[in-house]
């Protein structure tokens, strides 16, 4: 493969946008090299300015769970933008929208739209604020739920790859009001309910972790969570933005069974337009202006082409699971765990992998991992090597070992043969 287009590509980036992305981990910093440059997308296929050709399992780190320029979801917009872009004024794609994702979501009841996951969970902790009256935030070690001020503490994701405990520009008022605590340690949350508990308004949670890899929740756990909020009072938000329809057709919360108080949405209910949206409890959410005094707003909130298609997105899913969609993206990213590990069983290297839904994560250590101090553990120099052999074989993984992986409605066995024996090839040279 050659590299030199993106190469040039990059080098002119840097000088205009800071270390020559829009968003961190784009940078490879965690790998090394220089990032491919896209070209285009079809289906399960991402092209390179160079011409070469990846199996794609990045997705736009989630959204793309129809794959790339999916002819449905590309129809859906075209048609609407030969309407217009942005009108400012309501339309009745955005109430189809809600409707739609009431209808799939549990625990939803009323949802508004935004433009980002950010700014899904930054509303979703303001809300929570004002209709608890109080003022603390608990969240847990390596989860990321965007980057507003209070959930840079002690953040996963592209903060856990460049190795920043906290963000600079963090006030020292906003981080003593977030409290962070271990992934699936109960006992240390119920510690902490005992010491702040009448002060903690919500507890905002991944249900299953996405951004220090693929890490799931261990049984019940989820439901003891559950069950401490509403014994103090305190609003528990699910931080869906990941798993919302990625994990099953209702998300992580219809999967294990939770009911939480909000949630927040993103990804695959914007098919990889900017969308976000925070939802829950009708009570809740009437305190959102115009109806209650909680502001929140956004010029392009509900923009038509977002909701056109992840409208459209979320029609196909709720017909293909009749299909068992969802069953069949559990059973790649099983298979491709069991090889992974497999792989590096027969090589004498440590690996484990996690695998649900249309979700997976690999790690260079010894597995299960339960929480962040376990994913920060694997061996992140080996991760790099994996991730560009993988990719001279025309495979792309997240340039992050603490990232997830993503499966698509598109990709067949085809995929999946020729990646299997990508990672044994890759494993051999490791």
């Amino acid at each position: 493969m050659s590299f030199s287009r993106s190469e040039t590509a990059f080098n002119e980036a840097k000088q205009v946008l800071p270390g020559g992305v829009n968003s961190p981990v784009r940078a490879f910093r965690a790998v090394g090299g220089t990032p491919f440059f896209a070209d285009r997308g079809e289906g399960p296929y991402l092209y390179d300015i160079d011409g070469n050709r990846y199996i794609d399992y990045l997705l736009s780190w989630g959204p793309l769970i129809w794959g790339h320029a999916h002819p449905a979801i590309l129809n859906a917009i075209v048609e609407v933008a030969s309407k217009g872009t942005s009108f400012g004024v309501p339309t009745e794609l955005e109430t189809k929208m809600a409707e739609k994702v009431v209808s799939l979501v549990p625990s939803v009841e009323i949802i508004r739209m935004v433009n980002s996951g950010t700014e899904a969970t930054m509303s979703a902790l303001r809300l929570a604020r004002a209709y608890t009256k109080r003022n603390a935030i608990v969240k847990f070690d390596g989860c990321y739920h965007g980057h507003s001020d209070s959930l840079l503490v002690k953040a996963g994701s592209g903060v856990a790859t460049f190795g920043l405990p906290d963000s600079p520009g963090v006030s020292k008022a906003t981080a003593e009001t977030t409290f962070s605590v271990p992934y699936n340690d109960l006992d240390a949350l119920r510690e902490l309910f005992q010491e702040r508990g009448e002060e903690i308004a919500a507890v905002i949670i991944e249900p299953v972790a996405g951004n220090m890899g693929c890490v799931l929740p261990r049984p019940g756990y989820l439901q003891a969570v559950r069950e401490l909020t509403r014994s103090y009072g305190a609003l528990l938000i699910c931080d869906e933005v990941m798993t919302g329809f990625r994990v099953a057709l209702g998300g992580a919360q219809a999967y294990y069974g939770l009911d939480p108080d909000l949630t927040t949405l993103g990804k695959v209910i914007g098919a990889g337009m900017p969308v976000g949206a925070y939802g829950g409890k009708r009570e809740i959410m009437a305190m959102v202006a115009p109806e209650g005094p909680v502001y929140q707003a956004g010029t392009l909130s509900g923009n038509p082409l977002a909701m056109a298609a992840g409208l459209k997105s979320l029609e196909m899913l709720e017909e293909a699971e009749t299909q068992g969609l969802y069953k069949t993206l559990q059973q790649y990213g099983g298979t491709l765990c069991a090889t992974f590990q497999e792989a590096g069983k027969e090589r004498g290297i440590a690996v484990y992998g996690h695998a649900i839904g249309g979700m997976f994560g690999l790690f260079f250590q010894e597995g299960p991992v339960f929480d962040y101090e376990g994913a920060a553990k694997s061996d992140k120099d080996l991760y790099a090597r994996f991730f560009h052999a993988l990719l001279r074989k025309g495979v792309a993984l997240a340039p992050s070992q603490l990232e997830s992986g993503f499966l698509s409605a598109v990709h067949t066995d085809d995929q999946l043969q020729h990646t299997q024996q990508a990672i044994r090839e890759a494993m051999a040279e490791l």
